[in-house]
């Protein structure tokens, strides 16, 4: 009986090794995300970073939790060191500019050596922004382009997307239309060297209503426009080193997340950004008008017009 014990014994004891080894590489396979969310800024359901990036991280979290770890950074706070070392992208979604979380102190001296080392990058709406003097070279190199305030635009806008190109971004994405403050006419590498474009559409003239001035117009952006040149809104790109980074220009408007498609391109691009395998389908989640109601900023509602007295 003894005896009889031991091969069986001895299988079993391989058998639950053999798993813990399986479930330690698989947990060690897991990707690093780091998302980071600006202040707050504008009015109720537009640039809500804070509400964005965590339906973002809720989302991954229920879809993909052997995937990826998620951290979530709110208010423009900074990550430790450490946890920048260990990222696998890095998403910021805030304001753009000279507020831009990224142009804050060393911060951009920080994410270049984790971009050095092959971390992704990923920028949405405002954050795309950053100043020619500051930031360009940065953003071309990490994810192929931005959005320079003298040369692009940003207007509201129908952008209807009937065509999707192949790539692992587009998986499980159909096309579809927006109205969002789509900004258009950006920097890109020279050549569009290793650069994707994922979002394209033919902005209407409406979008040019506007004087010329910084992001709102110039004899470049109207030449085509009026010529109905295709205006790439969202791009990928993938540098020498490996790195991989991911440009958006919606998400002013919080309701947009709710398109199961716009979310879903977002949410491949976080796991592709940080090579992750992006599922046949995409990443699925499901969104409810009260998951858009949460964690939105305190903002106060607009006050009411007061009606000018006939006369």
């Amino acid at each position: 009986m003894k005896h009889s014990l031991c091969p069986y014994l001895f299988k079993l004891s391989m058998v639950f090794g053999l798993a813990l080894i399986q479930i330690s590489a698989h947990a060690a396979e897991k990707k690093n995300i780091v998302l980071i969310a600006g202040k707050q800024s504008h009015g109720p359901g537009a640039h809500e970073h804070n509400a964005g990036v965590q339906l973002f991280a809720k989302c991954l979290r229920a879809a993909v939790p052997e995937l990826v770890d998620v951290k979530v950074h709110l208010n423009a706070e900074w990550p430790a060191a450490e946890e920048l070392k260990s990222a696998d992208t890095i998403l910021i979604y805030a304001d753009g500019f000279n507020m831009h979380p990224a142009l804050q102190g060393d911060h951009l001296q920080q994410l270049s050596a984790e971009m050095n080392r092959g971390c992704g990058f990923m920028a949405l709406h405002w954050a795309t922004e950053v100043p020619k003097n500051k930031g360009e070279a940065e953003f071309l190199d990490w994810m192929g382009g931005y959005c320079d305030p003298i040369w692009s635009v940003n207007p509201h806008w129908l952008a209807n997307f009937t065509t999707l190109p192949q790539h692992p971004i587009t998986s499980g994405v159909h096309p579809f239309s927006t109205t969002d403050e789509w900004y258009f006419h950006m920097r890109f590498r020279e050549g569009m060297a290793s650069v994707k474009p994922i979002l394209t559409a033919v902005p209407p003239d409406s979008t040019m209503s506007r004087p010329d001035g910084a992001r709102s117009g110039n004899p470049d952006v109207r030449k085509d426009v009026a010529n109905k040149v295709p205006q790439h809104v969202a791009w990928a790109a993938e540098r020498p080193g490996g790195g991989r980074g991911f440009g958006f220009t919606g998400g002013h408007f919080h309701q947009g997340w709710a398109n199961n498609d716009q979310r879903k391109l977002v949410l491949n691009a976080i796991l592709w950004t940080a090579k992750a395998s992006v599922p046949a389908n995409g990443v699925e989640s499901v969104v409810t008008e009260e998951d858009l109601k949460q964690n939105l900023d305190p903002k106060p509602a607009p006050k009411a017009k007061v009606p000018l007295p006939k006369p």
